[in-house]
């Protein structure tokens, strides 16, 4: 799990729909990307950083519990 992604996103007050909506990914695709079950591109990750204000490196930690 991406807590990181997680809280960035909450933090933002958007809803995952309304974070796949920007990235123009799906909802379901997007749940992937926060649960660590799909990676994503490196630009999808660039406008994940520009979208929460934080480093992609940050975002992208998996924490390890699911």
């Amino acid at each position: 799990m991406r807590e990181n992604l997680k809280a960035a996103r909450k933090a933002k007050g958007m809803t995952q729909a309304q974070a796949a909506t920007k990235l123009g990914v799906t909802e379901r695709y997007y749940r992937f990307i926060e649960s660590g079950e799909r990676n994503g591109d490196f630009e999808l990750w660039d406008t994940l950083e520009d979208l929460f204000g934080v480093h992609q490196r940050t975002l992208r930690e998996d924490t390890g519990r699911q």
